[in-house]
């Protein structure tokens, strides 16, 4: 595994670690881009496979991303790896907004009124019924199609080019260096052969 520690971390330093990072956001950005842009497989199917899970990190099913990205990658050729890095999209940081705009677009694209007690809906959320969540959810749903679909294009063509960037970049570094090794002139000598 990559920058593996020493020490296996127990249970709650890795729910710790999930909610919020040792270091910092931009260290596990870098993070996550590092991991990305060297799996294995075609520039298009490592795109398609984030695309697929940044839009599916929209939807409001917290906690079933990677189990709804999965399935849809598998059948569209994405990348299954980058389908579960992608769904990383949605955290702690990212979700009040998504959350948000999405619930906000879908009321208007439903155009529903506005729900009473709205602002309270967290607070005892696991003892409600379904029929009392569901004109919360169902907004949610509705604007997070959308929403989902943008960013998920935008993540295919932002991911895409980093992969082509980076492997042609590694490309022509590996090629330097093989001509450097052989003498300069890029081909095998009889003594290297």
């Amino acid at each position: 595994m990559l920058f593996r520690t020493r020490e296996k971390p127990d249970l709650s330093q890795r729910l710790r670690v999930a909610v919020w990072p040792r270091v910092s956001w931009s260290r596990s950005a870098r993070y996550y881009k590092e991991r990305v842009i060297r799996l294995a497989g075609e520039p298009h199917a490592i795109a398609l496979g984030v695309a697929i899970g940044v839009g599916i990190a929209f939807t409001p099913f917290l906690g079933f991303h990677i189990l709804i990205g999965l399935p849809i990658a598998y059948f569209v050729g994405g990348n299954l790896i980058a389908t579960a890095i992608g769904t990383a999209f949605a955290n702690p940081l990212t979700l009040p907004f998504i959350w948000a705009s999405s619930y906000r677009l879908g009321r208007m694209m439903l155009g529903a009124p506005h729900v009473r007690g709205e602002e309270d809906i967290t607070h005892g959320l696991a003892a409600k019924s379904f029929d009392a969540v569901w004109p919360i959810l169902k907004p949610m749903i509705v604007g997070s199609v959308p929403l989902g679909l943008v960013a998920a294009v935008i993540a295919y063509f932002v991911v895409y080019n980093a992969v082509r960037v980076y492997r042609t970049v590694r490309g022509d570094r590996i090629a330097a260096r093989r001509r450097e090794r052989n003498g300069g002139d890029g081909k095998q000598t009889m003594e290297n052969a």
